[in-house]
């Protein structure tokens, strides 16, 4: 069964990096919400789910999202949710960054902990690998192998007598994640201060949060263990891995782990991942051919959803497209050889999306939606004839008639396309 908490539980601090106050709830959620991060701070209090498709490279923190309601530094918050096992939660924020609190993820485990975990009707979702994966970020080295835990070793190795190279191994459940991971804290060089808060960062660190060494140890200040710096990596792993929108059960060799690197393995164990054994419900059909006609501008041969299977207003849509051989455009591409058109693709997940925005405006039927521009576009595998393209579109951000959705296309379970678009309904 899924888990959710029993009951609200709040913390307040300073963010690690821009060192501004912040008030952090923990707030139930229903069976299938996911993680979702709230800015309550904002108008029109704007959701961003906690996944991969929205994360945004930035130095030494895990970022989602973009420009005023961006999040920053979201790793510990989310290593705590995701060490717990927690698969629904709405983490409300009043400030762009969580508060750092010691430099662990402990504090918010033990708030969740104390707010009681709750089972709920659902599945949990759960990413399991068809395959090896390896991925190569600059320093930082993974290899994933499919497993039925998420068992990780982790390596490190710093040019400091305290440090210098580090290795752990762990299976991950909540018992191990409380006694071995959770409380382990960040750390930073003395002689990095000044570099990093000329680049904005770090405004909010200290002594009482940070494991902060010189050239000789540890500064005001002792280990909780003498390999706490190799348990605090692995937890931004944990953190990080909740990216993935799913429990994830794999063993994964990290060397040199970075945030971005970790969200690069993400990504890549999300493409291949195995199919859930799970059928699609075809029993909530939510709209069909005609209802479709009615709510999208287009026609044949240019209307490329078939069908609705799921709509929660101002939040998700799930659709499908069933790709068949008498497409108009396999003549072309390529005779002998038919694939879907990658930008055909996209422009099915645009309709999808397009779906979701009409059910956040008044009299839909006298709007238009236009696509204002198209990021982050990955292709994973051809879309050929027989083909079941399944889109889940989220919304991100919604600002009067402004929206920024994330979507993936996927065919049997595995993702062929990624994408993160802006749109804007305007009158037809």
């Amino acid at each position: 069964m899924r888990r959710t908490i029993a009951r609200e539980v709040e913390l307040r601090g300073v963010g690690l990096h821009l060192g501004r106050e912040c008030r952090l709830r923990f707030l139930p959620a229903a069976s299938g919400t996911g993680v979702r991060f709230r800015r309550v701070d904002l108008a029109g209090q704007p959701e961003t789910p906690a996944h991969v498709r929205v994360a945004v490279a930035a130095e030494r923190r895990t970022q989602l999202g973009e420009g005023e309601a961006a999040l920053h530094t979201v790793e510990h918050v989310l290593a705590a949710v995701a060490g717990l096992g927690i698969d629904d939660v709405i983490i409300a924020m009043d400030s762009a960054e969580p508060p750092i609190m010691d430099g662990s993820a402990e504090p918010f485990r033990a708030a969740l902990a104390e707010a009681g975990l709750r089972e709920q009707e659902g599945q949990p979702d759960v990413l399991r690998l068809r395959e090896p994966v390896r991925v190569v970020d600059g320093e930082s080295v993974y290899v994933a192998h499919p497993a039925d835990s998420l068992d990780l070793e982790v390596k490190i190795d710093f040019p400091h007598p305290l440090i210098g190279a580090q290795d752990g191994r762990w299976t991950v459940d909540a018992e191990v994640f409380a006694r071995e991971l959770s409380p382990a804290r960040t750390f930073g060089m003395l002689s990095w201060v000044e570099e990093l808060r000329g680049k904005g960062l770090i405004q909010g660190a200290s002594a009482a949060n940070t494991i902060v060494l010189d050239e000789h140890g540890v500064v005001d200040g002792t280990l909780r263990w003498t390999d706490e710096f190799v348990r605090h990596k692995a937890m931004d792993v944990v953190g990080d891995l909740a990216l993935a929108g799913q429990r994830v059960q794999a063993r994964i060799s990290a060397t040199k782990p970075s945030h971005r690197g970790t969200v690069t393995l993400v990504r890549e164990m999300l493409a291949h991942a195995v199919a859930s054994a799970a059928p699609a419900p075809q029993e909530k059909r939510v709209y069909d051919i005609e209802d479709l006609m009615k709510i999208l501008p287009h026609r044949y041969p240019f209307l490329l959803v078939d069908r609705v299977l799921e709509v929660e207003p101002q939040k998700r849509v799930v659709a499908i497209k069933n790709v068949t051989i008498n497409e108009p455009f396999f003549q072309g591409h390529f005779p002998g050889h038919p694939i879907m058109p990658g930008v055909l693709i996209v422009e099915a997940m645009a309709q999808a999306g397009g779906v979701l925005l009409m059910g956040a405006v008044e009299d839909p039927e006298s709007k238009v939606v236009y696509f204002m521009s198209i990021d982050n576009i990955k292709f994973r595998r051809p879309v050929r004839p027989g083909d079941q393209l399944r889109f889940e579109v989220e919304m991100v951000q919604l600002r009067g008639k402004v929206a920024r959705i994330a979507g993936v296309a996927k065919v049997d379970g595995a993702v062929v396309c990624e994408a993160e678009m802006a749109a804007m309904v305007r009158d037809r």
